[in-house]
């Protein structure tokens, strides 16, 4: 019961981490800064200047805004160009690994046996925290540009310093819900990955006694209880003549049928 309702938890978490990620993609204002309004200014003019994976747009006092669609995908700049590949790559895993996960889950009746269905569940968990470094990964990348511009000691004349935006924050959360998500499929199925010891285990009288399974060439009498080296050519020696002689009386021994068997 406590395996099945972890998974459901970690369901839950992964796949509403998985949507966030997926709505950073369309959302505006990853990075954000405004213009005017500053020095105490009698007329106050107010200017956004904000972007997205997808545009640039200027939004002024009058709620009027303004886009510049990014252009084709050659040509659109090489930190946007990367947080795209990133978060899609990261989406992607997040769809194998939400489908593995459904089919693995123990509450779910597909998949196979339970064996089966572990080894699922675990492949899902790994494709959960796979997708979800991809999403940090592009995530960080975005980072590393702003700040890099928000933070110069000097830029250069119409370079505006950008600070971020909403939707990064919440693909941050988004990606670390996936991999917390994939750490709890994994403590579910953990024996798939350190397989418990094949011990039998007898309980009997006060106490336990633990046995170690029949191997190959050896058993319980001859590995543990063997008896002292002096007395095994006495005990085999003798095994062996005592049959020996058995054999060969068997052999030349003449069979003679009596007069009364003959008859019958």
């Amino acid at each position: 019961m406590r395996k099945r309702l972890i998974q459901i938890f970690g369901f839950l978490i992964s796949s509403l981490g998985w949507l966030f990620v997926l709505c950073t993609m369309a959302m505006d204002y990853w990075r954000i800064t405004q213009l005017g309004g500053q020095g105490g200014s009698f007329i106050i003019k107010v200017a956004w200047y904000w972007s997205n994976l997808w545009k640039d747009c200027f939004t002024d006092s009058t709620a009027v805004t303004n886009c510049r669609d990014f252009p084709v995908l050659w040509s659109v700049t090489y930190y946007v160009q990367g947080t795209r590949g990133l978060l899609m790559c990261g989406l992607a895993l997040g769809f194998f690994g939400v489908t593995l996960c459904f089919v693995g889950m123990e509450c779910t009746y597909i998949g196979g046996g339970e064996t089966i269905k572990d080894k699922l569940l675990f492949s899902g968990a790994v494709f959960h925290f796979c997708g979800g470094v991809s999403d940090i990964a592009g995530y960080c990348l975005y980072i590393n540009r702003v700040a890099r511009t928000a933070f110069a000691p000097s830029i250069g004349p119409g370079v505006l310093r950008y600070d971020l935006g909403p939707p990064i924050f919440l693909g941050l959360v988004g990606a670390f819900l996936i991999m917390f998500g994939a750490v709890l499929y994994a403590v579910t199925v953990c024996r798939v990955i350190c397989p418990q010891s094949r011990v039998v285990e007898i309980y009997g009288g006060g106490g336990r006694t633990y046995m170690a399974p029949y191997s190959r060439g050896r058993t319980l009498y001859n590995g543990y209880y063997r008896p002292s080296r002096q007395y095994d050519s006495y005990y085999y020696g003798s095994r062996r003549s005592n049959s020996s002689k058995i054999s060969k009386l068997s052999q030349t021994a003449p069979t003679k049928l009596s007069d009364r068997d003959a008859f019958v």
